[in-house]
Parts: C-alpha cells; structure tokens; sequence
C-alpha cells in the first residue's frame, strides 16, 4: 500500500524532513495497521528533529510519538482490537505519516464522545504527567505543587491530576497571553516568568511550603524553583525548553551557553537538605510495556477531561505546525489532521 510520510534524511535541521511516497507491508502478527486521522506534536518531536534527542535515530526515520486512527487491518494474532475500530496510540517515532504498522499493545479505544484530534492530544501527555506526579513525586493530597510550561498539554493535565490530589497548584508560563487559559483550568496562582521569578514565587507561595516541583524549562528558573523547594521536597524535571531555538537549526552558541550554566545538585547539598532531584524520558517508559498499560489504567480510573487542543493544522502543512509549536506561542496541544 502506497503511503505518505514526513521522513527525516538526517538529523540537525528542520530543513532535513521530507514528506516522500513510500509503501508499507501487511503488519505482523501481533501488530495492527493505523490509517492515521491525527497527529500530536510533542516537544521531544523537535529535540529529535533537531539532534539533540540522544534516545533518537540519527538518520533516516519518521519522527513523532502519538497518533489517533482507525485499524484498517491486523494480524492473526490480534483479538483484543478489530477493524475499523477508533483508537489513539503511542510509537517510539514513526507517527508523522498516513499509515503505520503497530503492536497491537500501543493502542487503546478512542473514547466514543473523543474526535480524533482530542485522541492524538491525550497518551503522551497524560502519561509524562502522571509518571512524574504520582510515580515520581509520590504526590499525597493537599501539598502544593509548582507546574512550569503550564499551558501545554503536560501541565495542563499535571494540573487536572494534582487537582485530583486536592493540590495547591501555581502554574508558570512566559506570556502573559496564556493566564486566561491556567485560569479556566482552575491553577490556584499563576506566575508569568520574568527576572524577577524568584521573588515572584516567594510571594505566590505567601508561606506554603513547596513540595513538589515540574520542571521542563531549566536554566535558572530551574535553580530557583529548586531554592524555594521545601524540606523533603521533589523536583522533576522532564525537559529543557532553555536548549530550544526557534529557527530550522540549534543555535549551537546558546546550547553552549545553557549547557555551561546549567545548575549542579552537590549530593551533599541534596542530603543535607533532604531534597530531591529526579528525571526521566517517557521513551524510557514506552519500552517497559507493562508499565505503561497499568499507568494508563490508573490514569482511565481518574476520569481525566478531554485534552485541550489549541491548535490545528492540516496534513500537508506538518512543518508549518512543527515552527510554531517549538516557537513557544501555542497553547494545550498543538495536532495535525489527515483527511
């Protein structure tokens, strides 16, 4: 069967990724094939794109993680789905195309009042946010949590699971023209980041103690958030938007320069200070299957809202979508359809 996919011959620039004809085979026995209806971007997407994903191939690959579809066919071994069945999956790379062949394991029913945009916007990040709330930061109710980059998709849904917890939850963005958003989604206070952010948090915070900490931004923002983090406290730290560029290649000066002032945790000062540092990749997670059915599980049992999609973009228009999400500018999730 003839398909379409956005491939990338090598890695290091935006430049690099073609949308080319291909064919793809029957799937094997235990996998099932998605004729893809949507796509969601993630920023590990552009780390991948850009080199600077060390989990990633370096030449010749589909990037992308999540998808939603219809199955179009299986192999003999697949029972637990049929097709024509609706359902939204995950892919260690590989989404960006029409088609793809799967493990029947990596997909789940799209829910039936869900549209296949809300399905592509859902497992990644419902996943990142719960590994690093409750498998991580072993969140308990009523402790306050601080949630960077809280209008994408992954703080949007730390935040409806903290609430879960009954957190107090402070979420922080770096424009002012996303408050109104982190309001409709009931974060307690909102920071928008300036040099100040420090004395900022201070003063959100208004003598709570601060337990727990989301972190993918990094830089000093990072440090400082990790400063204000109260006695037996947990940071988590999931990505860095600090190594980011806005343009079709990394800007090698600024990597350079955030990889130079990037902040150090002296292991005596954690244990003095009975805090925490951890991280973690959801493709460390994809590849523990087990694992990450039971945390979807779990996840269902919370009976989360739909994803919030802020933007849409049409097939043919990939790359379009890929700039302006590692802009910065976007909100919720930012998914690309094929019709």
């Amino acid at each position: 069967m003839d398909i379409k996919s956005y491939r990338i011959t090598k890695v290091g620039s935006l430049k690099n990724l073609k949308l080319v004809s291909e064919n793809i085979d029957k799937p094997k026995d235990n996998e099932v094939c998605v004729a893809v209806k949507a796509i969601g971007l993630n920023f590990a997407d552009v780390f991948t794109i850009l080199g600077l994903y060390k989990a990633s191939p370096k030449e010749n690959f589909i990037p992308g993680l999540e998808f939603s579809g219809v199955i179009i066919d299986k192999g003999r071994n697949v029972t637990s789905v049929n097709i024509n069945d609706r359902v939204m999956g995950s892919v260690r790379f590989g989404s960006y195309t029409t088609h793809l062949n799967i493990d029947y394991r990596y997909v789940i029913p799209l829910p039936n009042d869900w549209s296949y945009e809300e399905g592509a916007g859902f497992i990644v990040q419902a996943l990142t946010a719960y590994y690093a709330l409750v498998q991580l930061g072993n969140i308990i109710n009523n402790q306050t949590v601080l949630i960077h980059s809280a209008a994408g998709g992954v703080g949007i849904y730390a935040n409806r699971i903290a609430k879960k917890f009954n957190a107090f939850t402070i979420g922080t963005i770096g424009n002012p023209s996303k408050v109104d958003l982190l309001k409709s989604e009931g974060y307690d206070e909102i920071i928008v980041r300036d040099g100040n952010f420090k004395n900022q948090l201070k003063q959100k915070l208004n003598g709570r103690n601060l337990d727990l900490i989301l972190d993918a931004v990094g830089g000093k923002v990072q440090r400082s958030s990790f400063d204000l983090l109260s006695t037996t406290g947990r940071m988590v730290a999931y990505g860095l938007s600090v190594y980011a560029s806005p343009s079709s290649r990394p800007n090698y000066l600024n990597l350079l320069y955030q990889f130079i002032t990037m902040p150090r945790y002296h292991t005596l000062t954690l244990i003095e200070s009975n805090k925490s540092v951890l991280g973690f990749n959801l493709i460390w997670i994809y590849d523990r299957t087990e694992l990450l059915l039971d945390m979807l599980s779990k996840i269902n049992e919370l009976k989360l809202d739909k994803p919030y999609v802020g933007k849409i973009f049409e097939f043919q228009n990939l790359i379009e979508a890929v700039k302006l999400f590692q802009s910065g500018k976007t909100t919720g999730k930012v998914v690309v359809t094929i019709d």
